[in-house]
């Protein structure tokens, strides 16, 4: 039975991020370090997180264990790369991670930045992008007439279930 990759390349996840996790090869660009890192988050491997890091000083494992594995990760979209080639030394991923945990749906999107050091692609640190949400109509005071068209005071309606 052939396992699809996690990463969202539609490979087989032993022709694509397998080969990196079980060092048969070294990412070849920061990006393919960095769908591997989703890979090994999604699989459990949280040694080769802390492999792939520039320092794993400040890391809780046990933490992060606990997330990777607790977690239903849905996927990952890569939103852009600056640079991460072979012939750089550093590179910058922007991506989302989509996972469930404990009932909650979480998007973390991320600008990560990676470093070539003695030829390996290394995690070096990330930026968390956070989103500002827009409600998609306006917000309805207490004292407002309830939306349903009841002829009610919102509070007095589809506002008193509180």
């Amino acid at each position: 039975m052939t396992i699809t990759c996690p990463c969202g390349s539609g490979r087989e996840y032993d022709k694509c991020c397998g080969t990196y996790i079980q060092g048969k090869a070294l990412a070849p660009t920061a990006e393919a370090l960095m769908r591997s890192r989703y890979t090994a988050y999604a699989t459990g491997n949280i040694d080769y997180i802390l492999a792939t890091c520039v320092s794993s000083e400040g890391i809780d494992v046990e933490e992060t264990r606990r997330w990777s594995t607790k977690s239903q990760w849905l996927g990952l979209t890569i939103h852009g790369t600056e640079k991460g080639r072979d012939e750089d030394s550093e590179g910058r991923v922007d991506f989302t991670a989509n996972y469930v945990l404990d009932g909650m749906k979480e998007n973390h999107r991320e600008s990560a930045r990676f470093v070539k050091k003695d030829g390996r692609w290394l995690f070096d640190d990330g930026k968390v992008t956070t989103q500002t949400i827009v409600r998609a109509e306006p917000k309805v005071g207490r004292n407002d007439p309830c939306p349903c068209g009841s002829g009610k005071k919102y509070k007095k309606c589809c506002g008193a279930g509180g």
